[in-house]
């Protein structure tokens, strides 16, 4: 199998059975490879692993399966060597290879940088050397969560010190001429996970090394945010096509995920035009920074992104059409209740509304509605389609105006302060057009605020959910996008979650718990899934808390680092609880160990009672 220059996207995934029991490795891989896994990668934490996956290989054979297999290597580079003998591919983490993490800072002069550098490639030569005389490829891995002490110490928790983990060991390759490598730079935050890949790819531009790319957000989690976290994360890189391979790390069944990174990659199968800007970008891609706007309402400036409802197709709206985008209405009381997932436009198109609207959402209809029914009427706004409307308004109005992406000419704008942009792309290169939308509007030093609006027609609500994020996601993760917009097939309720999950994912603003879920494997000390069901259950109402799951010690310290709280395997039935990058509390019992963690989020003021919240 080729991977990379103008071959198609792999996909692959990784098993979660114990390598040492055969059959049910041997069963789990089937399963996928028949799912469509084109790449199956297999846990050797030991040498007794390694040699394993020599009868693994040997009965997927006897089974009439030729896939590929990679052995996932951390810690013990003798395992490695020996998984060289059986497998087509072995994964190396260079942040626990040959280092080893105690979360210590430590301090070297340039000299005893150098010595290290020189013990890392006397540890990691022989698989290189190995690898090249069996003709076997190398995955270069690097993970944010298990940067190794040395550089965290130099480079700090950075992407810099990702793409330089991973450099430090691909040097070593090119310098014994073994070249078949693939790097990868993942992470659990999508935004440090694209800034990574990115500069990875500036470096060895640099330093004349084009590797492919296997691209992954690790710990995504499950469920609906599993999925849209994955699509902002890949799909933004995909999109100015970066990757080569794909994995759509979920916290469910390993044959699960390969329909979704299926789904995901066949938005990059169309042809589309390139959009190649003379202009430099106004914008740093290695470092995220919000566009400058200033503020109309509470939507652009230091505001986060708002979100669009649009009940324009509904033929009488009715208070209970609101409860989709966010609010409740109690006839009772007569009072309206909001949740954190309430949406701050509802846009109603031709309609009229027959009560009164939440305080604070604000109604954007089309001109001659507004202009006979709301011109006066506080928190209803008008919806434009051209500079001959804007002038019928005048310059103090605040409205919406409807613009195409590809419009150049905007220097008129700098005469309307009080005007929301809502810009569409007219083509399938959604994400370059809002790019040269951008460049567009700083050329013209207009700094009105922007409305991301995406159309997509499809009844399949998963590529809906996987289409509209890595489009609208690569937007925001470059800092460009005061609100969001979707116009979809799905249902209110589906689209107002995902415009928020959208801008979850990207960290443009928070307004539920975040769950950082590793996928399992067979290092793996408990029920991930049911742990994580557990969790979730007792704790989804807890917004802005970062929760971290992690199956093993392997990537779970580190990746605690982004996370408020952790919860992980230390041993079969025990787990250690984290708060932030500190052990607090270790070898709970894992019957105890939900409740433990709850107690530790209330001793450390996070909790909030749901009767409370609702209040």
């Amino acid at each position: 199998m080729l991977v990379g220059a103008n071959n198609e996207i792999r996909i692959q995934s990784m098993t979660t059975t114990d390598t040492m029991d055969t059959m049910g490795s041997i069963e789990q891989s089937a399963r996928m490879i028949d799912a469509g896994c084109e790449i199956v990668r297999l846990t050797a934490p030991s040498k007794k692993d390694a040699e394993n996956l020599k009868l693994i290989k040997e009965g997927l054979i006897n089974k009439g399966y030729d896939t590929p297999l990679v052995a996932d290597i951390h810690f013990t580079p003798n395992a490695a060597e020996v998984a060289a003998d059986y497998v087509e591919k072995i994964r190396v983490n260079p942040g626990n290879y040959a280092d080893k993490k105690k979360f210590e800072e430590l301090e070297y002069t340039d000299a005893s940088y150098q010595q290290e550098l020189a013990r890392i490639e006397e540890k990691f030569t022989p698989l290189v050397l190995k690898c090249k005389e069996f003709g076997r490829a190398m995955r270069i891995g690097t993970n944010h969560g298990s940067l190794s002490d040395r550089i965290l110490s130099r480079y700090g928790d950075t992407p810099e010190g990702m793409v330089e983990s991973a450099m430090e060991f691909i040097r070593i390759c090119v310098k014994y001429d073994y070249l078949d490598l693939v790097i990868s730079m993942k992470a659990s935050n999508a935004l440090v996970m694209v800034e990574a890949y990115r500069l990875l790819v500036a470096t060895m531009m640099q330093e004349g090394m084009n590797f492919p790319l296997h691209l992954g957000v690790t710990e995504a989690g499950d469920g609906e945010d599993g999925r849209i976290k994955s699509a902002v994360g890949i799909g933004a890189l995909l999109e100015d096509g970066i990757g080569d391979t794909v994995r759509v790390s979920l916290t469910e069944e390993p044959e699960a995920e390969i329909p979704v990174a299926k789904k995901l990659v066949e938005k990059f199968q169309q042809s589309v035009k390139l959009l190649l800007p003379e202009e430099d970008l106004p914008y740093d891609p290695f470092s995220f920074s919000r566009r400058e706007s200033f503020s109309v309402l509470n939507i652009g400036d230091h505001n986060h992104p708002i979100v669009f409802a649009d009940l324009s197709s509904t033929k009488e709206i009715k208070p209970s059409h609101f409860f989709g985008f966010g609010y409740g209405y109690s006839v009772p009381l007569d009072k309206w209740n909001m949740s954190d997932q309430a949406a701050d436009c509802v846009y109603i198109g031709k309609n009229t509304l027959s009560f009164e609207v939440p305080e604070g959402l604000s109604v954007v209809c089309d001109l001659e509605v507004w202009q006979k029914e709301y011109s006066n009427k506080k928190g209803y706004y008008p919806l434009v389609g051209s500079e001959e409307e804007l002038t019928i308004l005048g310059v103090d109005q605040v409205c919406f105006l409807e613009i195409c992406a590809m419009e150049e000419e905007l220097w008129f704008l700098k005469n309307y302060p009080n005007c929301v942009l809502v810009c569409q792309p007219e083509n399938n290169n959604k994400v370059q057009e809002f790019r040269s939308f951008r460049l567009n509007l700083t050329k013209s030093h207009i700094k009105n605020p922007v409305i991301l609006v995406d159309e997509l027609k499809t009844e399949d609500n998963e590529k809906a959910m996987l289409w509209t994020s890595s489009t609208l996601g690569a937007s925001f993760i470059d800092g460009f996008g005061d609100g969001i917009w979707l116009k979809l097939d799905q249902g209110t309720q589906f689209i107002n979650a995902l415009s928020f999950g959208i801008l979850q994912a990207t960290r443009m603003r928070i307004s539920k718990t975040e769950y950082i879920s590793c996928p399992s494997c067979g290092r793996t000390l408990f029920d991930l899934q049911e742990t994580t069901a557990k969790i979730r259950n007792k704790t989804s109402h807890l917004k802005g808390v970062k929760i971290g799951i992690m199956g093993c010690i392997v990537n779970g310290p580190g990746e605690m680092a982004d996370a408020d709280y952790g919860y992980v395997g230390s041993g079969p039935g025990k787990i250690h609880l984290y708060k932030e990058k500190t052990i607090v509390r270790k070898n709970v019992p894992e019957v105890d160990a939900v409740d433990a963690l709850i107690e530790l989020i209330r001793e450390h003021g996070d909790w909030v009672d749901v009767e409370t919240q609702d209040n």
